[in-house]
This record gives C-alpha cells, structure tokens and sequence, in this order.
C-alpha cells in the first residue's frame, strides 16, 4: 500500500515547566493574562504531524510519501526522514521562508501551551496531489493531516476527484477553520482521527451531532489517553482497545504520541490487519514515542516491541502482529 501523508512539517522547540500551569491562572483575570514560565529544560526536535507519522511509518518498514511545504532550511531535516525510509520527492521547498516552528511548555501535570508559526506551511497550497500520483505510479490512501487550510481542502478535494481513499486528521487546525471548512473536510474520508476533545469539538464545530458525522466517514477512531482506542463504524459494534502502559520509570512527554498512534494503525492498514490489530499496533508505538522526549527519537527493537505488545494484549496478538511487522 502506497501511503502519502499531507500536512506539516515543523522544528519542534519543546520545553518543561515544573510547576503547574492551573497554579498561575487566576479565574478572575483571564481576560488580561500576562506570563511568564521559567522552564528548566530545552530541546529541539524534528516534527510536523505529517512528518511525525512519515517517520513512524518509515521505521515500521513501509516507504511513505511526505506531502508538505519546508524552508530552505530543510536539508538536513530531509537528509533525516530518507534515512528513515520517507520518500521525500515531493515537498515543496520555499524560496522565501523558514520551515514552520512549534513552540510548545509542558507543565508538570502534562498539560500544554503551544504556538505555532506556518511559515513555509502556507505555500502547500500549492502542491498538486495529481502531481504527486503521477509521480510515485497511483496512491493508496491520503491522509489529510493538519497543514495550511487552504492546503486541506485542496487536498480533500483532490482525493475525491482523482477517487483515491483519505483519512481526514483535522486536530490541531479545528480552531481555525470555520463551519463550512470543516465540514468540507469531512467529504467522505475512508477513516477520521481524533482525539476525545477533539471528537466534542468536531460536533460543535460542524453543527453535527455525533452520528450525523459517524454517518458521513467510513471508520471514526478516537484516542483516548490511558483510556485506550475508541472505534466506530455505522452498523457495527464500537471496538475499544486499551492503552498499552508505560514503563514506571518513565519520563512521559505526550508531544507527537496521537502521530505515533496514527503511523502504528496506518502501517497496520498497510499489513491488512483489521481494526483491533491496527489499533493495538499503533498503541504500541503511542507507548514509546511518550516515553521520550521528542517526536522522532523513539526507536523500534522487535524483541522489545513484541515483548510490550504480549504484555499488553496477550501471545496470540503478539504472535499475529510478529507476522505482519518489518522494522527499518
């Protein structure tokens, strides 16, 4: 399965605030919020939600095509995903920006407060999916990750004209699209991704309730934290995965895990696993990349990947997934 992912591709400046951030608000005065965080680490990291799944898919052994816009900045950052496994051809290089920037302080309850610069990310709007079909001999499936808007709907707009299979990702830029945006990224997707606030923000921001949209995607996949996977399909049972846990010794930044989960069922899709499977696999990846601080610095040994899986899901699920999994 030939697997391109649109969306961002970003550099990722994460920091850690030992304090909480609840302890610095006053209800009173939100209206005239002026902070200020003393942060005791830095690091920066590679990232993008299109990047981060290519990533993850990559190292899952599959060879997916990342759809984005960088800075002339990029080279080295490319250099990285084609060692991965990412084929990288058809990223649009700006003449004139810098690749986008994700400035994100992690607090000691695991919250966040982020901002994001697009940068290079406007100029996506210009890439051609037909182009990229052309390119690369067909594709499979499109997913349509968070990206510059107008870059979304051309991309979800393409997908249906040229009849090629979508997973619509939405997430991050739900606040910025208006009703009839977001609703038209909703145009028939083979599979949506959200997460559990995202799934109550997608109705408001539709008007739809929620089988009004179940009733408009093929498969809706909801992660919830430690509480697992939610999955649902018009006319058949919801399936609900557990999370797989976390070492207790481990150090969680959860910046990234929704795009490791994604890659992980993805590559699952990939294998023709159905939907349990896919689940538990992305869940796996979910649990490594937060027991690492960044979005690509988690590495996948097959020993200790099928190690976590049987500790999680039982031998026969482990047994079935060592069948289907190939590492880079």
């Amino acid at each position: 399965m030939r697997i391109a992912v649109t969306g961002s591709i970003a550099t990722d400046h994460l920091m850690t605030f030992p304090g909480r951030f609840s302890e610095q608000l006053l209800p009173d005065s939100l209206h005239t919020v002026s902070l200020s965080f003393l942060v005791e680490e830095l690091e920066i990291r590679r990232g993008g939600v299109a990047a981060n799944i290519a990533f993850g898919l990559g190292g899952l052994g599959l060879t997916p095509v990342l759809v984005g816009a960088a800075g002339s900045d990029w080279a080295d950052y490319q250099l990285w995903l084609k060692e991965h496994g990412v084929d990288t051809d058809s990223v649009h290089v700006s003449t004139s920006r810098h690749t986008a920037r994700f400035v994100c302080t992690t607090d000691a309850d695991h919250n966040q407060i982020g901002s994001f610069y697009p940068g290079a990310m406007s100029e996506a709007r210009h890439i051609s999916l037909r182009e990229v079909a052309r390119r690369t001999g067909g594709l499979d499936l499109v997913v349509v990750a968070p990206d510059d808007p107008e870059a979304m709907l051309r991309h979800t707009r393409e997908c249906g004209e040229l009849d090629i299979p979508f997973a619509a990702d939405i997430s991050q830029q739900l606040a910025v699209l208006d009703r009839d945006g977001v609703r038209a990224l909703l145009a028939g997707p083979a599979y949506l991704f959200t997460n559990a606030y995202e799934a109550v923000l997608l109705q408001e921001r539709t008007g739809w309730t929620e089988q009004q949209i179940l009733g408009r995607v093929g498969t809706w996949v909801t992660t919830r934290g430690a509480e697992g996977v939610h999955i649902e399909q018009v006319g058949v049972c919801p399936l609900d995965v557990p999370a797989v846990p976390l070492r207790a010794d481990a150090t969680v930044d959860p910046t990234g895990a929704g795009d490791a989960f994604r890659a992980g069922f993805l590559a699952g899709l990939a294998r023709h696993l159905g939907h349990e499977r896919a689940a538990q696999l992305g869940s796996a990846v979910a649990a490594t990349a937060l027991e690492v601080t960044g979005t690509q610095t988690y590495t996948l040994d097959r020993e200790a990947f099928l190690a976590r899986l049987r500790g999680a899901y039982g031998v026969e699920a482990a047994r079935e997934l060592a069948a289907q999994l190939l590492f880079r």
